[in-house]
């Protein structure tokens, strides 16, 4: 059985560290985020209610965080092709990470049920 670990480690450079620099940066926004895999990728919940992923673009081979609750974003950046409930915030693996803009969209995503927007 594959774990959340192997997932991370079996990703080829430069996704990997891509990946783990998420995960770090999605796991310190929240004490009651939590990491595990789900339907083969890796799924943070918060307060057990999943909320963001971390998985590659299928066409453009990008990673990127999707968001579960996207149909309450309306940010520019955010892509929502086909999905009608996520959306995705896709990622350059030449480019630094836009460190702010991911931090603010965990922010929002975790606001969702806090305020109870969506329940918990």
């Amino acid at each position: 059985m594959k774990t959340i670990d192997d997932f991370y480690l079996n990703q080829e450079d430069p996704i990997k560290g891509l990946f783990l620099a998420l995960k770090e940066i999605i796991l310190k926004q929240d004490q009651d985020i939590t990491n595990t895999l789900k339907y083969g990728m890796p799924f943070f919940s918060y307060k057990g209610k999943m909320f963001c992923y971390l998985w590659i673009h299928k066409k453009l081979k990008r990673p990127y965080i999707g968001i579960v609750e996207g149909k309450y974003f309306d940010e520019d950046f955010l892509i929502q092709e086909n999905r009608s409930r996520m959306k995705i915030m896709m990622f350059d693996n030449n480019e630094d990470l836009p460190l702010e803009q991911i931090e603010a969209i965990i922010q929002k995503a975790i606001n969702l049920y806090k305020t109870g927007i969506v329940k918990i």
